[in-house]
Order: C-alpha cells, then sequence, then structure tokens
C-alpha cells in the first residue's frame, strides 16, 4: 500500500544503502522525513511539514540536497511556495547520531551500518496537526491529494520485522550493537535475546551509562550498548535533563 505526504510525494522505506561489512550497528525506532516551510504571500503557514522521505537512512540535513527534494513538488500557486525549513529541522537526529554517538565512540558514518525498528515515517502529533488544520482544508479546495501516511504508532517492530533485523545485523558483521533509547531495548533486544533489563533505566542499574555489556542473538556473541534517543542527547524539543547529563558525562570521559 502506498502512503502519501502532503503535495503527492510518495512515502519510501530508508534502509542501509553501503552493505559492506561494519563495525557497529545502530538501530534506532522509525524514519523522519524532509521538512519544508510553507508560505503563502510572505506569511508562514507551517514552518516544517514534512513533504517527503529523506533521501538515505540518517539524513544529515543538508540544505542543497533539501532544496533539490523540494524543488521537484509542486503545489498550486494559490497555495504559496514551499522551501527548506530551517537547518535544525532536518535531520538533527543524525548530526546528534555523527557527532555524540558514532565520534566519541571514535567510528565515522563509514564504519556504521544503521537501521530502524520502522523504515517509514510516520505522523507525530504536530504534523498530524499542521496536516487537519492548514493543509487538508486546502487540499479540498485544490483539488490535492489527502495524507494517508499513519500516525506514529505504539508497536513499531513484530516478530517478522525483528528477523529481518537479526538478518540485517549477521549481514554487517558489527560486532558492537548500538540501540537507541527504550523502545529498541522493549521491542527489539528483548524478542530476540535474554538478557536481565527491559528498558535503559534498567540497563543503567546493572553496568552504568555508556558501558557495553555482551548478548548472545542466534547463537552469536555481540557487545550491546544502549543509549538514550538522539532527542535527549540533542535537547531536540521535550527532552529529559537526566538523561542529556548522563550522555553529556559519557561523552566527556571518552
Amino acid at each position: 500500500m502506498k502512503y502519501y505526504f502532503p503535495f503527492g510525494e510518495t512515502v519510501h522505506p530508508l534502509i542501509q544503502q553501503d552493505r559492506s561489512p561494519k563495525k557497529v550497528f545502530v538501530l534506532g525506532v522509525y524514519a523522519s522525513a524532509v521538512h519544508a516551510r510553507w508560505k503563502k504571500e510572505n506569511i508562514i503557514v507551517s514552518a516544517a511539514i514534512a513533504v517527503a522521505s529523506e533521501p538515505r537512512i540518517f539524513w544529515d540535513g543538508n540544505q542543497q540536497e533539501a532544496s533539490e527534494i523540494i524543488s521537484r513538488i509542486r503545489i498550486p500557486e494559490e497555495m504559496g511556495v514551499l522551501e527548506p525549513a530551517g537547518s535544525h529541522l532536518n535531520g538533527p537526529s543524525a548530526k546528534v547520531l555523527d557527532d555524540h554517538i558514532l565520534a566519541p565512540l571514535g567510528f565515522k558514518r563509514n564504519d556504521a551500518w544503521l537501521c530502524d525498528l520502522l523504515p517509514e515515517t510516520r505522523l507525530n502529533r504536530h504534523q498530524l496537526d499542521v496536516i487537519e488544520k492548514k493543509y487538508a482544508p486546502q487540499a479540498k479546495i485544490y483539488g490535492l491529494n489527502d495524507v494517508t501516511i499513519p500516525k506514529r504508532p505504539s508497536t513499531f517492530c513484530d516478530k517478522s520485522r525483528c528477523a529481518e533485523i537479526v538478518s540485517e545485523l549477521e549481514e554487517s558483521k558489527a560486532e558492537l550493537l548500538v540501540l537507541l533509547g527504550d523502545i529498541p531495548i522493549r521491542q527489539f533486544l528483548n524478542r530476540v535475546a535474554e538478557v536481565k533489563f527491559k528498558n535503559l533505566k534498567e540497563y543503567v542499574d546493572l553496568y552504568g551509562y555508556g558501558n557495553s555489556s555482551q548478548i548472545v542473538i542466534n547463537d552469536k556473541v555481540y557487545k550491546v550498548l544502549p543509549l538514550t534517543h538522539p532527542r535527549q542527547i540533542g535537547k531536540l524539543g521535550t527532552h529529559i535533563k537526566k538523561w542529556h547529563k548522563l550522555h553529556c558525562d559519557w561523552e566527556n570521559r571518552q
């Protein structure tokens, strides 16, 4: 089934493109999107409306790429124009990944195999509000498509998807598995390995923040390193000070 963004772009899954052996496997939650600033008569209708799938997994928000992607989207002149959203609104998690997770571990992006529990984007509460209040009324007037992307779910990973991720992990040849936040622990790791913890807090209580431990998946031993979500690390919107501080302390020790 195809899902459609505002203004007609289709959703496509974001998966690891470089399939050569890697040193670290990073597992996030779900894919993000390219965000545009929507303006009409020099008035901002929306500072950040999701309009297309990112060009690659954990995209860094490159402004030139954003401009090229957004320039291909045609909207009725009466609805205004689209331009790249602010640089902090595209690719913030990728910047955190590169600078505050991979770099302290001694890795570069090409050392990492990147994966999400859900490889397609979903609509969070903010995007739902933009679509319902700003886009949908205009779309009816000008005959544009309905937005069919599902809202952000509570379950991102089922048994079948877990098996796909394990297959990717094995293909990657990585010996270190980095998990970003509670959800990959609960919905992936707890289904494929026997561990003594169910969330990041329990892991930190057992091993300390930023310390790896050993796990077994499909009879293969890996080091696992659960870290807090990039949202906490980069203070991206609502965040918990405790997790931000713990991660900063860990970075300073590297």
